[in-house]
């Protein structure tokens, strides 16, 4: 990976993929649920930022609609 990619990511992103590294090179196959509980927290938090864009738009075109209809 270049040190470009590696810059661009969120540090938390980072952080989740050494912990996927480190539990992939264990002999054992164990899963920690710590790891698979910040995925989805992530996941998540991403769905909720991605929502709120969306509505924030769709607002926006609403009120633009609204304004331009009261000319």
């Amino acid at each position: 990976m270049s040190t470009e990619q590696i810059l661009r990511k969120p540090a938390n992103e980072t952080f989740l993929e050494e912990q996927e590294v480190q539990t992939e090179n264990k002999s054992s196959q164990k899963v920690d649920i710590n790891i698979l509980l910040e995925k989805v927290r992530a996941e998540k938090k991403k769905e909720k930022k991605e929502n709120l864009i969306f509505l924030s738009l769709i607002s926006s075109v609403i009120l633009i609609t609204a304004f331009i209809a009261s000319f």
